[in-house]
């Protein structure tokens, strides 16, 4: 039996590209809602200037929430975001367990709303950011399948 792979940590550029897609994808998801809630207020009469205020102050309090509660479902279901995925990247507890659902959400909080403390990443010698080291967790790249082997083939690609 040979023995695991060393990690290969994910530094801070990829690591904030697939934060900024994951904001992104949230961001649109929160403003086509907001949009369609204008809509609907608009068509039963609500005052646009009080819908204004309350769409600023939605962006300023739900969205980063809500971005919390996107990263801590991912995190804690499938180990990575959608633009972590992209990116191959994927959150492991630093202890040899799953991540647990108070790991992931303790994460998902702490970037969210202190975001400035992923540059801790920049200097850590895991790229550890504070929210990885309060939540006890490292960002690793996944070597991707080679083209042609069994783990390819089972995972539906076609190899040539």
């Amino acid at each position: 039996m040979t023995a695991p792979a060393p990690r290969e940590y994910a530094g801070a550029v990829s690591r904030s590209i697939a934060y900024v897609l994951d904001a992104l994808i949230v961001t649109l998801l929160f403003t086509g809602g907001a949009a369609i809630a204008s809509m609907i207020a608009s068509f039963i009469g609500s005052r646009s200037q009080y819908l204004a205020h309350a769409a600023a102050a939605a962006y300023l309090l739900f969205l980063p929430a809500l971005l919390a509660i996107y990263c801590a479902l991912f995190w804690a279901l499938a180990g990575r975001t959608p633009g972590m995925a992209v990116l191959g990247l994927r959150v492991l507890a630093t202890r040899e367990r799953p991540l647990s659902w108070l790991s992931a959400l303790v994460r998902a909080l702490v970037l969210a709303y202190f975001p400035v403390g992923a540059v801790w990443a920049l200097v850590d010698g895991r790229h550890q950011a504070i929210h990885d080291k309060l939540a006890r967790t490292v960002v690793v790249r996944v070597p991707t399948p080679a083209r042609g082997s069994p783990v390819a083939a089972d995972r539906g690609t076609r190899a040539f």
